[in-house]
């Protein structure tokens, strides 16, 4: 792993403030798009990519690995860009982040926040966080999106260090789900758990989850969302359903037929997220 000044590497190095990192990445995005401020930031999983290009007008696109602290996506699904959006008719900027790192890739929990921390560096006040995951309500077919009313955080680990205290009682903000609400009023709401993976849970795991409250699995955006909430931002979560969980669904767990439900979902989730995000 690159240790160069600025590289993916120095986030592992105990001494680095990874907040003056995020910083020093804000910076670059700026002098790279010409944009001084972006307004609010978009984090897309697997088949949410295409809410992109929805957007408004495209003003840069960045390799990820070209900015500090990021790398290219080591996940199938991911975008490896950056781009700097203007949201239709307004003169306010969308920040879409490329390259999402998840905690099973073994970088360390700093590397997975980089991305929600330099947003808020940018300026940004709110992140849209989405998600390909495993559903526990079966009248939730694979294609559903679902917005994120509250988390179990399954991972063991948290983003904060020393003694730093947030309140997540508001973490996905009640106002952003309203909004989300004025576009599509027939959005149903769940909770989303997190557990490291990368291997799929078992179905006495999904089970637990379910008992503990959970409507949702996957494995990746309740770090991201902790960060967010302490570096500033609102936060919007929304999950697609890309299968039932397992132990629900009647067949074996793929990455392709996530990929597969995302394909199949996208231009009707990517408009919904869209304007979303016009709105907010």
């Amino acid at each position: 792993m690159s240790t160069a000044a600025g590289g993916p590497g120095v986030l592992d190095d105990p001494t680095t403030d990874p907040f003056a990192l995020a910083r020093e990445a804000a910076a670059a995005i700026a002098v790279a798009t010409g944009v001084d401020r972006h307004h609010i930031a978009l984090v897309l999983g697997s088949g949410w990519g295409g809410a992109a290009d929805l957007l408004g007008e495209t003003v840069a696109e960045i390799p990820s690995e070209q900015i500090p602290g990021f790398a290219a996506p080591a996940v199938a699904g991911h975008s490896a860009m950056t781009r700097s959006i203007r949201l239709a008719g307004t003169d306010r900027y969308a920040l879409v982040l490329g390259s999402r790192t998840h905690l099973y890739e073994g970088k360390g929990v700093r590397r997975v926040v980089h991305g929600v921390r330099t947003a808020a560096a940018t300026g940004a006040r709110a992140v849209v966080l989405t998600n390909g995951c495993g559903g526990l309500n079966r009248d939730w077919a694979p294609g559903t999106p679902v917005l994120i009313r509250d988390h179990l955080n399954l991972t063991a680990t948290s983003p904060l260090e020393g003694a730093t205290f947030v309140d997540l009682t508001d973490l996905y903000a009640q106002r952003l789900r309203d909004v989300a609400h004025e576009v599509d009023p027939s959005l149903a709401e769940g909770v989303y758990a997190q557990f490291r993976g990368p291997h799929y849970e078992t179905p006495a795991e999904v089970t637990m989850a379910g008992r503990m409250g959970a409507d949702l699995v996957g494995m990746s955006t309740t770090l991201e969302a902790i960060a967010a909430r302490h570096a500033g931002l609102e936060v919007l979560g929304i999950s697609l359903v890309t299968n039932l969980a397992a132990g629900i669904s009647p067949t074996a767990l793929s990455h392709g037929e996530v990929i597969e439900a995302g394909q199949a979902a996208a231009p009707r989730i990517s408009r919904l997220l869209a304007d979303i995000a016009g709105r907010i």
